[in-house]
């Protein structure tokens, strides 16, 4: 029989293979449903259509099963409620079970589908191949300009499309624009016309100004951390740089390899 204890290893454990194969499935999902969107924005034969849609309910239906889960499991309830990836995933789950009602306006949330990830960024699974902390900052800044520019590129086309369609035809226009504007390009070929958009487009180059220059400064601290260490992995637990003189695994204690 399943317990809760069981449950969370297998979920969270990193050396358990269903924690492996969790961090692989979820993160394919959320990007196969953004890409659903996305492809929705974009004038599509109508059985086609259908069958995205019917695709996209099904995975709905999975991210709602993990976040039951994932509540059930959860120690401090209350906790596991308002934490910030417990947010994300009731903005990515509760249009679908609000539908039936005349809450059109609430679909907005549906972009923010893709910071989901952010949960997953920061295990060694999803970044099996990164060793180096470095590495990971690294990672880590260019998924959070990516999140960015993705999801402010939704709020923009959710706004902006019914009021102003030629500029906005689609998901790439906006995504386009929010490029352009977060590079400090600015041709000015597409702008924003409602009051929402202008405001998601300040709140576009707020959020990447608070960010991007903190997990900047993270990584020069990281760089300046490990210049004066040398590579020498760890037989044991597979630590990568070590201080020049040192003779035993800060991490484990094993002796290194000279």
């Amino acid at each position: 029989m399943l317990t809760r204890e069981k449950i969370v290893y297998y979920l969270e454990s990193d050396e358990s293979s269903v924690a492996k194969w969790v961090n692989l499935i979820v993160p394919a999902l959320v990007l196969l449903s953004s890409a659903i969107f996305v492809a929705e924005t974009h004038p599509i034969d109508p059985e086609l259509k259908s069958v995205l849609t019917q695709i996209n309910a099904i995975i709905l239906l999975i991210f709602a099963l993990e976040y039951a889960i994932r509540f059930w499991c959860a120690e401090k309830k209350l906790t596991f409620f308002f934490s910030f990836y417990s947010i994300i995933d009731l903005l990515v789950i509760l249009p679908f079970f609000v539908k039936a009602f005349d809450f059109s306006f609430i679909l907005i949330f549906r972009w923010f589908r893709i910071l989901r990830l952010l949960r997953f960024i920061e295990t060694q699974t999803f970044f099996g191949s990164i060793d180096r902390e470095d590495g990971t900052i690294l990672a880590r800044i260019l998924f959070t300009l990516f999140a960015i520019i993705f999801v402010y590129s939704g709020l923009i086309y959710q706004v902006e499309h019914p009021v102003n369609p030629s500029d906005f035809t689609t998901f790439f226009d906006a995504f386009y624009f929010s490029v352009v504007t977060m590079t400090t390009v600015g041709f000015g070929d597409v702008t924003p016309m409602s009051p929402w958009g202008r405001l998601m487009t300040v709140m576009m180059i707020l959020t990447g100004v608070a960010l991007i220059p903190w997990q900047v400064g993270d990584l020069i601290k990281q760089l300046i951390k490990t210049a004066h260490k040398v590579e020498r992995e760890c037989g044991v637990c597979r630590l990568s740089f070590h201080d020049t003189d040192a003779k035993f695994c800060k991490h484990c204690g094993t002796e290194l390899p000279h």
